[in-house]
């Protein structure tokens, strides 16, 4: 394991933080302290003077290397007990950071980050329980045991696993050039604690990565791989520093700290604009001539050649999208990269170009994304291009973004969409909170932003969704860097000028779902005894290829609510969901 970061004398953080002691998995996260007055003999121990910067001052170290001064041989003990300590939990507190915005974040340096027990099955008739609140827990572990008697609650879950429904395939986030801009800000112990938050049995363990191919609104300027006018064989394509030297470079580090391999998919923003009509990168404009003529084959050449040169670094795809929401370059002045396609042009496009291009390749098991847009176009945009049955036999599965969800109720959307076209699979692949102009953009410590994630995370899987995908992995303070100033919030921000990085509530929302519900988990049946109108529990359960069971409770309502858990073949649980709180529940079923 990696050395005790509060070894003596106590190592002082860029920002000046020194890291707390550990406390066990079961303990409750404590908030930084609020600073007491300036002047006050309280407050000598404390720099700061806002929530956020209110930090202890280290103390003078009372011991030296190599020495045994007055009061080591006490320090020695305590750091054996607590590397015993640490041991036994597995993972390493929450830094909490509190800037007045109603919830903590946790704060991850160079010498220093949390990190959470791997996923360890508990014993048969047992169970483990995380849980995060508004109030300060942040994935805490503990356990309990099934009762065979107990009196059931009016209000509760009973888990029925004959009923089946879909599989999941994962959750993640987007590399994109911020996000890759961001990760590299930071000193090389901070970005491997970053990339472990995201992708290793430490951390929230992330499957899915969507990476864009070439520039989007969060890029630093706007390029493509081909802007060599008229260059139809594509023989100036190139990839760009955003790729060799920053994206390419990022996932092959997130690779090596994840347990299972990532599902890499790539979209789209904007075809190169000697391609286009309004010869620009922005705006309204589609693809020049048709279907089957030599723009729209230049363009479906364009995925294979970029499938080929990341294929050169060792990094393959699973899915590509026809192209990120095609419904924006049919809007006039749109104000970043867009490339129009109506659902019928789409169609055509897949049947004649992109479609036989991807088969006739060394790509041909790429899985095939349409739509990658709102759901409020569904099930329109599916009906049109599915029920055409060549371009349908080249597509594997439809894209969705929230941003438009409160126009689209979901069981006349995704459900129906899913009924009508059963072997499609639904995937989720962008959403970000602070992205309506009435909204801040970066709020450290929101824990409203992470409750809406997990509704809409929780809504669509009970809707036959098969994933989640976050925007940006990681921003700054602003919520950038982004060209066009369209800055929004994400679940990891950083801070370069301290080499320090926050995970918001966000993140953790996220993870859990993205630790505990692995690629090929299946949502099963869960039964509600009945309406409870004093609470607003929303929930889900899950059949891990394990055998395990995940149960996902989110309470969204300002009062604790008692519910129970029945699994027929185990017995039953007394719980409480505390006032905003996520909980994820796991256990054995009998073989």
């Amino acid at each position: 394991m990696p050395p005790l970061p509060w070894l003596c004398p106590a190592p002082v953080s860029p920002d000046g933080q020194t890291p707390s002691p550990p406390t066990t998995r079961s303990q409750k996260q404590v908030l930084p302290p609020r600073c007491p007055a300036p002047g006050t003999d309280a407050a000598r121990g404390f720099s700061g003077s806002s929530p956020g910067a209110c930090h202890r001052r280290p103390s003078e170290p009372r011991c030296s290397r190599g020495a045994m001064g007055p009061g080591c041989a006490g320090v020695l003990g305590w750091l054996l007990l607590a590397q015993a300590a640490l041991q036994a939990a597995g993972g390493r507190p929450c830094d909490a950071r509190d800037f007045g915005h109603g919830s903590l974040v946790c704060a991850c340096s160079a010498a220093y980050c949390d990190t959470l027990d791997p996923v360890v099955l508990p014993a048969p008739g047992t169970y483990v329980k995380y849980e995060s609140s508004k109030a300060g827990k942040r994935l805490e572990r503990s356990a309990g045991s099934f009762q065979r008697n107990a009196k059931t609650p009016d209000f509760h879950l009973t888990l029925d696993t004959a009923q089946r429904y879909q599989k999941v395939k994962g959750f993640g986030g987007s590399m994109t050039d911020a996000a890759a801009i961001n990760i590299q800000s930071l000193s090389k112990d901070a970005q491997n604690h970053l990339l472990r938050s995201y992708f290793s049995e430490e951390g929230i363990e992330y499957n899915l990565v969507r990476v864009p191919m070439a520039s989007t609104d969060f890029s630093v300027r706007l390029y493509t791989y081909a802007d060599v006018e008229g260059d139809f064989e594509l023989k100036h394509f190139n990839l760009t520093e955003e790729d060799t030297r920053m994206k390419i470079p990022i996932l092959r580090a997130a690779q090596a700290v994840a347990k299972r391999p990532l599902s890499l998919y790539a979209s789209p923003w904007t075809s190169p604009t000697w391609m286009k009509t309004n010869g620009a990168m922005t705006g309204r404009g589609t693809l020049k001539g048709s279907p089957g003529d030599k723009y729209h084959r230049a363009w479906a050449k364009y995925f294979i050649r970029f499938l080929d040169e990341y294929a050169k670094h060792n990094l393959t795809f699973w899915a590509v999208t026809a192209g990120n929401e095609p419904t924006a370059g049919e809007i006039v002045f749109y104000p970043f990269q867009c490339l129009g396609f109506s659902p019928e042009h789409q169609r055509d496009f897949i049947a004649r170009d992109l479609g036989p291009a991807l088969a006739n390749s060394s790509h041909r098991d790429v899985r095939l994304i349409i739509l990658d847009d709102q759901r409020v176009m569904l099930p329109y945009w599916a009906q049109v291009v599915l029920k055409d049955p060549v371009a349908a036999s080249y597509i594997s599965g439809i894209g969705i973004h929230w941003y438009l969800d409160f126009l689209a109720p979901i069981d006349l959307t995704l459900s129906i969409t899913h009924h009508l076209f059963p072997d499609y699979f639904l995937l989720s692949t962008e959403a970000s909170a602070g992205s309506y102009f009435w909204e801040p953009r970066v709020v450290l410590g929101s824990w409203d932003r992470g409750s809406k994630y997990s509704h809409s995370i929780l809504t669509n899987l009970n809707n036959y969704v098969t994933g989640w995908t976050d925007w940006n992995l990681a921003l700054d303070l602003e919520g950038g860097p982004n060209w066009s100033k369209n800055y929004v919030d994400s679940p990891i921000i950083v801070d370069s000028s301290k080499d320090v990085f926050y995970k918001q509530p966000m993140f953790y929302h996220l993870g859990h779902f993205s630790k505990f519900i692995p690629e090929g988990s299946q949502r099963v049946g869960l039964a509600v005894s009945k309406k409870c109108r004093r609470c607003d529990l929303e929930h889900s359960a899950f059949l891990r290829p394990d055998g395990a069971v995940v149960l996902v409770v989110l309470n969204r309502s300002p009062v604790d609510v008692s519910f129970g858990i029945s699994d027929p073949r185990v017995g039953f649980i007394e719980a409480t969901a505390p006032s905003d709180s996520i909980q994820t529940f796991l256990w054995k079923q009998p073989a």
